[in-house]
């Protein structure tokens, strides 16, 4: 079957167009034009702003005008990961979808679910001639997984509403009322090349096979991070035999949990016996240790030509220590919404590259205070280790207010549809809603979507039931906007 023979098919057959459309952040400008001509050609009002932003106004059905303005919000991209296996250029390419027991895969790589789901319900709005709603408009913003750029740069008074429903959650039957801010750490040792002694072997360790999974959403999942398991072993290999180090690279995206890890390393010819013990013991270790959440997990160190240079002793396990330190993973649950995720640091990416070690972590949390508690431990931890620190693109979080209309109309609408009342949560990742109110003051926020499974990986899905679950519910939501 055919992800367009799926129901709702208006729904479904704009997510297919989307699939056959790159958009990976900050190219999206494919499916800019894209969209922006999809909106023309239904007549409506349509801008894109100087960013690449996408507005497009749907006048009020008759008779309900005196409603409040709704903004449907999504964000055009999407992130780029593929399994390493998988030849996919996200820069060319079309996703490939299949449907496996009730969800919607992508063959080893994103689906792009997270926000493409979003954009197709706002796209069938728009186009449905025989809804009922007050005025609309869908709010499309590019960039948002790797600086909320779209939302960051949107001028103040270019949109007429007076709510924003943001439609990048990813639980269907729960509705979103705050969420986490974030905090950018860029790490940079600079290396000098030495050439490569006499009697070394060449040998590259691979870290492969776990999840991965979005930064925010899956941080309390307990999965593991290539990059510390990385470091894990190289500590051991430099310190007791005598391993240099040639080249790292682990993790490609910010918002990603590093689901890979490789490092070049000349090993002593006497000592590569004890070498593959010490690696062999710390898989059993490993996989002892994550059991339950990383059963594919796999450490291969293969033999590999012998690198010419290799970084510089001192640096090299100056960064080995200091990302061994970094602190990663949850550092607090909330205690104000028990079952949340306060605080938390993804050390995302550790990268070297002619003369250059960059690492790069994304730290969120709902709490400023403890945001920037974070960000000095990390600071410190690689400023003692020898490296530059720069703390960037910092994001506010989004405070609920429990006194909302537009919740009130939800709760009730989805318990007149469902028979049952739906959660009321805030999220531990960056919606862009924190960014938009700050220039939207005015505005009444609250973020739903269907069930979607391990963002930012491979394993991304979505669930087809919940897809229908939720258009139905927007559609109803939309009918008895609150009235001005």
């Amino acid at each position: 079957m055919n992800i367009k023979d799926l129901k709702p098919a208006r729904v479904w057959n704009h997510f297919y167009s989307l699939t056959q459309i790159p958009r990976p952040s900050k190219k999206e400008g494919q499916a800019i034009l894209f969209l922006e001509k999809f909106g023309k050609d239904l007549g409506l009002e349509t801008i894109k702003d100087q960013l690449g932003n996408i507005i497009i106004r749907k006048p009020a059905s008759p008779g309900l005008e005196n409603r409040k303005g709704i903004i449907l919000q999504a964000h055009i991209d999407m992130v780029p990961q593929k399994n390493s296996d998988k030849v996919h250029d996200f820069e060319k390419d079309p996703i490939e979808t299949r449907i496996v027991d009730g969800w919607v895969y992508a063959n080893g790589t994103t689906l792009g679910a997270d926000n493409g789901m979003g954009l197709a319900v706002a796209m069938a709005v728009l186009e449905d001639k025989d809804m009922v709603h007050g005025p609309v408009e869908a709010l499309f913003t590019m960039d948002e997984e790797t600086g909320m750029t779209g939302a960051r740069g949107l001028k103040a008074g270019i949109l007429k509403g007076d709510i924003l429903i943001n439609l990048d959650s990813e639980d269907e039957g729960e509705l979103y009322v705050g969420c986490a801010g974030g905090l950018d750490a860029n790490v940079t040792f600079k290396y000098n090349e030495e050439k490569t002694p006499a009697g070394l072997e060449g040998y590259k360790l691979n870290i492969t096979g776990l999840k991965g999974g979005h930064s925010g959403m899956d941080i309390i999942l307990g999965r593991g991070n290539a990059n510390k398991i990385m470091v894990r072993i190289l500590l051991p290999l430099i310190k007791e035999l005598g391993a240099r180090v040639a080249a790292v690279e682990g993790g490609s995206l910010r918002n990603a949990i590093p689901r890979e890890a490789f490092a070049t390393l000349a090993i002593p010819a006497g000592n590569v016996a004890k070498a593959k013990e010490i690696v062999g013991m710390h898989l059993e270790q490993i996989k002892s240790e994550l059991s339950a959440h990383e059963p594919d997990l796999k450490i291969v160190l293969e033999k590999c030509d012998t690198p010419a240079t290799l970084i510089d002793s001192k640096t090299a396990i100056n960064m080995v220590m200091a990302v061994y330190a970094c602190p990663n993973g949850v550092e607090r649950m909330s205690d104000a919404m028990p079952g949340l995720v306060e605080t938390s640091n993804n050390l995302a990416i550790v990268k070297s590259q002619n003369g250059t070690i960059e690492v790069k972590c994304l730290m969120r949390s709902s709490v400023d205070s403890a945001k920037d508690i974070l960000a000095a431990a990390i600071s410190s931890t690689f400023e003692l280790a020898g490296a530059e620190v720069s703390l960037t693109g910092g994001y506010p979080g989004w405070k609920p207010n429990m006194d909302s209309d537009i919740l009130k109309t939800m709760q009730k609408v989805y318990k007149d549809l469902y028979g049952r009342e739906p959660e009321v949560k805030a999220i531990h990742a960056g919606l862009e809603c924190g960014i938009l109110g700050g220039t939207y003051s005015n505005w009444d926020m609250i973020s739903c979507g269907p069930t979607i499974r391990s963002p930012h990986s491979p394993d991304e899905r979505v669930n087809i039931e919940t897809v229908e679950k939720w258009w139905n519910y927007v559609v109803e939501v939309l009918k008895n906007a609150p009235v001005k």
